[in-house]
């Protein structure tokens, strides 16, 4: 039997999850909220969905799921109200900017057993999931090292950053829940800088727009994380793991895999632009994920844990970048 979707929001990330929930067997698009008029309307006409208004999702018998892509600031409330609807919930990262909030909304999550699924889609990429089947597998030994290239081509609006929590709850997000996928032990210490290299009024704004974190767990495994938000070349996603036997690397995608050499050089296509192309396939895979884990009555591979433990190591980073000095998780978590 098909799963029938509801979107909240039909932003930028909206769009992409319903071509994603489109594009899966098993799951219909049926539903769009958005207050904006003309973005409902523009996913109804790209995928057949009913614009509806939340209430009336939230009280519809032929919705068995809901993919949260409102404003973060909406997104534990929205959790705790469909969770107590009776609906499975993916939701968009993070679950909110608070850790404090983020437990309470988890503790109605446990208390109506509702199937609850976090939006971290690098974890899906085709390219780093055989990364990570690669390190399964034994081959490069235990991992000692992470390093993780995550540049986007520009900033967001203002008015995002404004909102967004900055860059390392925001952006440095997905590559905390990647780096703890990766090392499999959770991290200890965080340490994080971050400068105003790219637009000063991003600075003006309160947040960083270029940043380093240093990452390391009891036994003294590390992960390096390198973001900026200007990449003059393109959207640069990158991951290399050092292990006690060797290496693996995921390297960047480009428009085509064809290289030109001439008296000049070697010359490749540029990359893919940003995440909507780069992660059109994890998309894809995220909602199927999310999919088989409902009917399955199992627990999804990305759950409200892994989100909450995403944003302390981000609120670690803040912290630490804001102090100079290096952050233990105990003090966030306790």
């Amino acid at each position: 039997m098909a799963m029938n979707f509801a979107v909240l929001g039909a932003g930028r990330i909206g769009q992409v999850h319903a071509e994603a929930i489109a594009s899966v067997p098993g799951a219909v698009m049926k539903a769009i909220a958005d207050p904006v008029e003309a973005a409902a309307q523009s996913v109804r006409d790209r995928f057949g969905a009913d614009i509806r208004s939340i209430d009336a999702i939230e009280a519809a018998d032929d919705i068995d799921a809901v993919v949260i892509c409102t404003p973060t600031d909406t997104h534990a409330d929205l959790i705790e109200r469909f969770a107590r609807a009776g609906k499975a919930i993916f939701c968009e990262k993070p679950v909110d900017l608070s850790v404090e909030r983020v437990r309470a909304c988890l503790q109605v999550v446990d208390e109506t057993g509702t199937p609850l699924m976090v939006g971290f889609n690098r974890r899906f990429d085709p390219d780093f999931n055989a990364l990570k089947s690669i390190i399964d597998a034994g081959r490069i030994g235990r991992v000692e090292m992470v390093t993780i290239t995550s540049r986007d081509p520009g900033p967001p609006p203002y008015e995002y950053i404004e909102r967004s929590g900055g860059i390392f709850r925001d952006m440095t997000i997905h590559d905390f829940d990647v780096a703890r996928w990766l090392l499999g032990e959770e991290v200890e210490t965080v340490f994080a800088t971050g400068s105003v290299l790219v637009d000063a009024e991003i600075g003006a704004r309160g947040d960083f727009d270029s940043a380093n974190v240093v990452l390391r767990t009891a036994s003294g495994q590390q992960a390096v994380i390198t973001n900026s938000r200007r990449a003059a070349y393109g959207y640069d996603q990158r991951i290399e793991v050092l292990g006690e036997k060797g290496a693996v690397s995921a390297e960047n995608q480009h428009e085509a895999r064809v290289e030109i050499a001439d008296a000049e050089g070697y010359h490749r296509p540029p990359l893919l632009n940003f995440f909507m192309s780069r992660y059109t396939a994890a998309y894809a895979a995220e909602i199927a994920a999310f999919v088989a884990a409902v009917k399955d009555n199992t627990a999804p591979p990305t759950t409200g844990h892994d989100g909450l433990m995403a944003l302390a190591l981000a609120e670690a980073a803040v912290q630490s970048a804001a102090s100079g000095r290096q952050v233990h998780m105990q003090d966030i978590l306790n």
